[in-house]
């Protein structure tokens, strides 16, 4: 049962599908081009640094490969798969020749950004604005197998990392994914705050809202691809929006005088 009494302290939010649009980059092909490009800047910093990677077309079609299977095993145990161990694995099922470099080498040398016609919904960086002028913390949690300070690179390009200066956590950190407790309980204990102190914005049912009130938060959904119709039978979220202009109105209800 939540405390009616609680004060708000913080928001968290999910990334993907919540503060940053993949709507226009959902093409199989672009996408693919894409990550080939990523690796075959990561191949052309090993070689300058005088190493000696596998052909790229070997390296995009295992390291494809094997991705593919880290995300359908993690419907078992909710373990992310993790980029690094994933490039580790990938140069030595593809015979890299000599030493082989360690995986913070190898993700140094993973030169990721975002992707083409990727960018942040409208609406994010007044949201988060609204939020830290108030004195709220703003979190962040997403299912990612890359190191959040990779995905962070995506954050300064949309000019929303300093909007979220107290938390930003990557399953592939954390070693758990949403929905499991333990990564929204992570961010809490960042943030420093209790789970009635803290309202969590996402837009996929099973991870973002039924993860986070089973954490014990409040779940706001935003409205996009992952609402279904059979989702929402299942899972009802604590209130449910089309834009996070609506978000502010939606605390003043549950934490009267927050602002």
């Amino acid at each position: 049962m939540r405390d009616s009494s609680a004060s708000l302290r913080a928001v968290i939010f999910d990334l993907d599908g919540t503060l940053i649009d993949w709507g226009q980059s959902r093409d199989e092909k672009r996408r693919a081009l894409f990550i080939r490009e990523v690796l075959q800047g990561m191949l052309q910093t090993l070689e300058r640094a005088g190493l000696s990677p596998p052909p790229l077309e070997e390296v995009v079609g295992e390291y494809s490969a094997r991705m593919t299977r880290g995300w359908e095993g993690e419907l078992f145990d909710l373990r992310p798969p993790h980029l690094g161990e994933i490039l580790e694995a990938t140069l030595a099922a593809t015979g890299m020749d000599g030493e082989r470099p360690d995986r913070q080498t190898l993700l140094q040398a993973f030169p990721w950004k975002a992707a083409p016609g990727v960018t942040s919904f409208p609406d994010a960086p007044g949201a988060l604005r609204t939020l830290l002028d108030q004195g709220i913390k703003t979190g962040l949690v997403t299912n990612s197998s890359h190191p959040m300070w990779l995905r962070d690179r995506e954050l300064e390009a949309f000019g929303l990392l300093h909007l979220l200066p107290h938390c930003r956590l990557s399953a592939a950190d954390v070693g758990r994914l949403k929905p499991h407790p333990q990564i929204f309980r992570a961010a809490l204990a960042r943030l420093g705050v209790g789970p009635h102190e803290a309202v969590f914005v996402g837009d996929n049912p099973v991870a973002d809202i039924s993860g986070a009130q089973n954490a014990g938060m409040r779940a706001v959904l935003r409205r996009g691809r992952n609402d279904t119709a059979e989702l929402a039978r299942l899972i009802e979220p604590d209130h449910r929006l089309d834009t996070l202009e609506e978000l502010p109105a939606v605390l003043d209800d549950w934490y009267p005088g927050w602002r």
